[in-house]
């Protein structure tokens, strides 16, 4: 009898794992690089906020039917936060979320899929822990064969804390983005 125990602690992992490991976001962006001019004159300091275009990444993804039917219509998040490469404690990165689409495909009766959040202001984008970018909700009765697919998601990056305080040196940290249950 043990043996058969042994079995379905080892099946239940891994059935929750293809359950809901099969959701995608892809980034698609050549990258921002700020450019700080020179301090000329004594008394002038930096702007201290710096803003990219709004398209600096732009997000796409799907959300497969096994994930959609395990969040029961509350919908996903797409979270945020980064990982220094060089980077000073003083510098802050926020985010802010313009466009895209939500698409709900196979059989759905009434369904509508929306991106909502994150267009308004810019959202610090944490180190250590993960920020909520934007959501992706969906409404409807799932069918057969359903999938979100979710595109032109256009992310605009903002960086402040620049000063004449922080060393001179090129910065650089990498944002990563997460979609999961909401």
């Amino acid at each position: 009898m043990n043996s058969n125990i042994k079995k379905y602690i080892f099946i239940i992992p891994l059935l929750i794992n293809s359950y809901i490991g099969a959701q995608t976001i892809n980034a698609s962006g050549s990258g921002w690089a700020v450019s700080v001019p020179a301090i000329t004159e004594a008394g002038n300091n930096y702007t201290g906020t710096y803003t990219s275009a709004t398209n600096a990444t732009i997000l796409s993804g799907s959300l497969p039917g096994s994930f959609l039917n395990l969040l029961s219509s509350s919908g996903a998040k797409i979270t945020m936060h980064y990982n220094p490469t060089t980077w000073n404690s003083n510098l802050h990165l926020y985010a802010k979320r313009s466009g895209g689409t939500a698409i709900i495909n196979g059989v759905c009766v009434l369904c509508t899929a929306t991106i909502n959040g994150g267009n308004t202001a810019f959202i610090e984008i944490p180190q250590a822990t993960s920020n909520i970018l934007s959501t992706i909700t969906f409404t409807g009765v799932l069918g057969l064969g359903n999938s979100v697919t979710y595109s032109a998601i256009n992310v605009q990056f903002e960086i402040s804390g620049v000063s004449v305080t922080i060393p001179a040196a090129s910065y650089s940290a990498q944002v990563v983005f997460t979609v999961a249950a909401n």
